[in-house]
């Protein structure tokens, strides 16, 4: 559409999103595996009406100043948008858009596989078979720990985490959660979730499954104390954001059997270094930050980052704004 608005597309997204975008505007999209650089990313937003963003893409001012004045939206592709300062963006009168609500059930989907897989150490009973170890069967062979009949500590009760705990129900766990306000009675009954003090989590909780958001207040919640805190045997899961806790202190802690084992599957830094002590360690199983990748969560997720980048265009409500 070359006499339509302009937009930059940072990354090519499912063609659900990209076709009705292409409907309405003039698309320059960066067609690479990877993130634009930086520098590239201040050039191609020069001039644009509208920026379609991962997470992987800083927005702040310097970005919103080299786009210029004719910048109407920024439609973040994700349900996060840490890598926006939204207050600048509000400032210039530019709108905010995210992708909430579609991919709850994924990530709690994801979040509940990398328990089980820890639990019952999947990943190191993979490589056993692989590596041509598999001998006989073995009283004492890779022996895991229950996941029925456990305590899960969830840590931020949000759409995610009060998601978590509906499938802990199938396993019959009892659920605590801690977070900012207490869930309305009716919640906690549906889900068989008690509230409970962030200390009194990290006591009693056989699981610690993190779904907060990352603020100043959240980053480093778990560290070398709050680990120190957890029970003996303990289990860490984290789907929420890398910077939330402290990867050093958990390689101290898993190394020295006070955990029991960690799935991740966000870091900090994305992505992982290759020679991040965490990778050398068997009881940690880390994965690409893949929570919400499933075929028909990532096609609602464009659709709704195309929904609001079209809105902002269009200078209407967008339907999920920030």
């Amino acid at each position: 559409m070359p006499d339509g608005p302009r937009v930059f597309v940072t990354r090519r997204i499912p063609e659900a999103g990209l076709a009705a975008v292409r409907a309405v505007a003039e698309v320059d999209l960066w067609d690479d595996e990877l993130p634009p650089p930086r520098e590239v990313l201040l050039e191609r937003v020069r001039g644009v009406d509208g920026l379609l963003s991962l997470l992987t893409d800083r927005v702040d001012s310097e970005l919103l100043d080299a786009a210029g004045p004719g910048l109407k939206v920024v439609s973040n592709y994700a349900v996060g948008y840490d890598n926006i300062d939204v207050a600048a963006c509000h400032e210039r009168g530019v709108a905010v858009g995210n992708t909430p609500g579609v991919l709850t059930e994924t990530t709690a989907d994801l979040a509940f596989a990398l328990l089980m897989a820890v639990a019952r150490r999947l990943p190191e009973s993979h490589d056993f078979v692989r590596q041509d170890r598999w001998q006989t069967w073995g009283p004492l062979l890779l022996l895991g720990v229950d996941i029925h009949g456990a305590t899960l500590g969830i840590v931020g009760f949000g759409r995610i985490g009060r998601e978590m705990a509906r499938r802990a129900q199938g396993f019959g766990m009892r659920t605590l959660y801690h977070s900012r306000t207490q869930a309305p009675p009716a919640v906690e009954a549906e889900l068989g979730a008690t509230f409970v003090s962030l200390d009194d989590l990290l006591a009693q909780s056989d699981f610690v499954s993190l779904h907060t958001a990352l603020t100043e207040e959240t980053r480093h919640l778990i560290d070398a104390d709050a680990l120190a805190r957890m029970k003996a045997g303990a289990v860490l899961i984290n789907s929420s954001r890398g910077p939330v806790v402290d990867q050093a202190a958990l390689a101290d802690a898993l190394r020295s059997g006070h955990l029991f084992g960690a799935g991740l599957d966000v870091t900090d830094p994305e992505p992982m270094r290759a020679d991040d002590p965490l990778l050398t360690l068997p009881n940690c199983l880390v994965v690409p930050h893949i929570a919400s990748a499933s075929v028909r969560t990532r096609d609602r997720m464009a659709e709704k980052a195309a929904a609001n980048l079209i809105a902002g265009l269009r200078d209407e409500a967008l339907p999920d704004p920030v």
